[in-house]
């Protein structure tokens, strides 16, 4: 029997350590075997027993949870998941917090917070268990097996690619889909792109209001221009359009000889909205052998059926290989269902690009 992933809860404020940890231990695969206040409880407790996951609030009181994270990383790198109040004013703090080495981030309102995370549940829970496969520091930590559970397809929001090969364009466009530790495996990528690179859209898991922060941050880093998605945007060359976290489902559509970016509502597909499997799909209907998809770090099987799919409409497909991804989750799957035409380190997979789009 897999042994539960054990998690020490750091948080000020006693009724979120309370509601957080009746969250957890619900779950049969997760156990809390402590909660702190503060960092300097939390480093009392560490010196004796090493968790399999931490949580940490950013703002606390003593020290914040940045400045803890960052000490944790250089002495004793552990999985750990931020949680925070802070959103739209605070997410250039958390993305220094996954820069500094955190694996996601849950995010909680100001007010009503126990309801919300009890109302975000099963969100949490996940996010927890695919922080304990994670790779930190210079080893893998143990993981513990996720409980398979029933979840919609892309079926649920597009019906699926026509036979038939797709006429080529002119241009070629990219589709990337990454989930934890996806951040900073994007931001990889991207500063090594040039300014001229085939157009780009990415599905990244991440909680809403939070991307628009993150293409903010890679826009003031990259030569290739980068934003949150609007419906209706153009996928045009030099340009990488990132969908909204949290809310809505991005999807590449064909106008002519141009494409451009459908941002709607829809169930959750694979238990994520937006969905890679979704865009890899609508990319396979609509652009075919035009399209390049790449699918990278991340927990779970989201993209893998869409990847396959596009390889079948004529795409070329590349999945990051197992020792550079966080967590060899979503590439595993792809590449065991037949999906992925090449397997290449993080470091290779800009030069693949590149090679895959050029005419």
């Amino acid at each position: 029997m897999t042994k539960p992933v054990r998690v020490l809860v750091i948080d000020d404020s006693a009724s979120v350590r309370q509601g957080l940890s009746q969250i957890l231990n619900a779950d049969p695969g997760i156990r809390v075997i402590a909660t702190a206040a503060d960092p300097h409880a939390a480093a009392r407790y560490l010196r004796d027993e090493l968790p399999d996951v931490i949580t940490l609030d950013v703002e606390m009181p003593r020290m914040d949870g940045i400045t803890f994270l960052r000490r944790l990383m250089q002495q004793c790198p552990l999985p750990v998941v931020m949680c925070s109040s802070l959103v739209e004013e605070g997410s250039e703090t958390l993305l220094q917090a996954l820069e500094a080495g955190a694996v996601d981030v849950i995010l909680k309102p100001r007010m009503g917070v126990i309801e919300h995370l009890q109302e975000q549940h099963e969100r949490i829970r996940d996010t927890v268990k695919a922080a304990a496969h994670a790779r930190v520091g210079r080893g893998r930590r143990a993981a513990a097996s996720l409980n398979p559970q029933e979840k919609l397809t892309a079926d649920a929001v597009l019906p699926p690619p026509r036979p038939g090969a797709m006429s080529r364009t002119t241009e070629m466009v990219v589709c990337i889909g990454a989930s934890t530790g996806g951040t900073e495996a994007l931001r990889e990528v991207l500063v090594a792109l040039p300014a001229n690179s085939p157009g780009i859209v990415i599905v990244q898991h991440m909680p809403e209001s939070f991307t628009k922060a993150f293409a903010k941050r890679l826009n003031g880093l990259c030569e290739v221009d980068v934003k949150e998605a609007e419906d209706g945007d153009t996928v045009m060359r030099g340009h990488v359009l990132i969908a909204p976290g949290g809310m809505r489902h991005m999807m590449l559509e064909r106008q002519g000889a141009r494409y451009v970016v459908a941002v709607k509502e829809g169930p959750l597909v694979s238990r994520h909205r937006p969905s890679v499997d979704v865009l890899f799909r609508s990319a396979a209907r609509s652009a075919g052998s035009n399209a390049v998809g790449i699918i990278m770090t991340g927990m779970g099987d989201d993209g893998a059926r869409g990847m396959l799919e596009m390889k079948q409409a004529g795409a070329r497909t590349i999945a990051q290989d197992e020792a550079t991804s966080i967590v060899f989750g979503m590439p595993k799957e792809a590449i065991a269902r037949g999906a992925a035409d090449k397997v290449v380190p993080l470091g290779s997979i800009a030069r693949e690009l590149l090679t895959a789009t050029a005419r």
